[in-house]
């Protein structure tokens, strides 16, 4: 489930994982695939020079302008109000009626031809950036920046599978790929995530 994070230009934002049975991640009105998120961590983290063009990330989601193209999260959750994109979603994986059920799949990826079916119908695409500039210690992707504090939190947000965690704790190997790069690479503005 996403969850509201702060950010330093438009306030809390939402970030996350809507549904468990996809690795798509929403931020606000973008949505992109976790493994995208991934790589860029994965790239960020590798650079040691903030000015260099590598520690820059420039890649396409999707946007969503209209709220109402996106649907209702809670009323999807719940089954009553199936609109949007995320209505669409719910119809094909609803919200499992065991709530011990609720996990992030860590098989998720393997669902994406039916979310990038589903997401289509509603969603433009997009070129954002996500970039670190370590001497203002903050990090960027598309119009929304962030402290160091809380970009840690969005990396450590999928590391964990979000809310509710991944299932039986086991995590995709693009997101083990994630930690690892972090806690190897060079840039400075990465050290305490993990």
């Amino acid at each position: 489930m996403p969850l509201a994070f702060k950010s330093e230009n438009h306030g809390e934002i939402a970030f996350g994982f809507f549904n468990i049975e996809s690795d798509m991640l929403l931020l606000e009105n973008y949505f992109f695939f976790a493994d995208q998120f991934c790589r860029w961590i994965c790239t960020l983290a590798g650079t040691s020079d903030n000015t260099d063009e590598h520690s820059r990330v420039y890649d396409e989601v999707y946007y969503i302008e209209n709220s109402d193209d996106i649907g209702d999260l809670m009323g999807a959750i719940h089954g009553i109000r199936l609109t949007g994109f995320i209505g669409d979603l719910y119809r094909i994986f609803p919200f499992p009626s065991d709530p011990a059920a609720f996990k992030q799949n860590p098989a998720g990826f393997k669902t994406r031809d039916i979310v990038r079916s589903l997401i289509e119908k509603y969603a433009g695409r997009t070129s954002i950036k996500a970039a670190i500039d370590s001497r203002a210690a903050k990090a960027f992707i598309g119009p929304y920046a962030f402290t160091r504090k809380f970009f840690h939190e969005l990396v450590k947000y999928v590391w964990n599978g979000g809310y509710p965690a991944w299932l039986a704790g086991q995590r995709p190997g693009y997101v083990i790929e994630m930690k690892r790069n972090v806690q190897t690479g060079l840039n400075p503005f990465f050290t305490g995530v993990f």
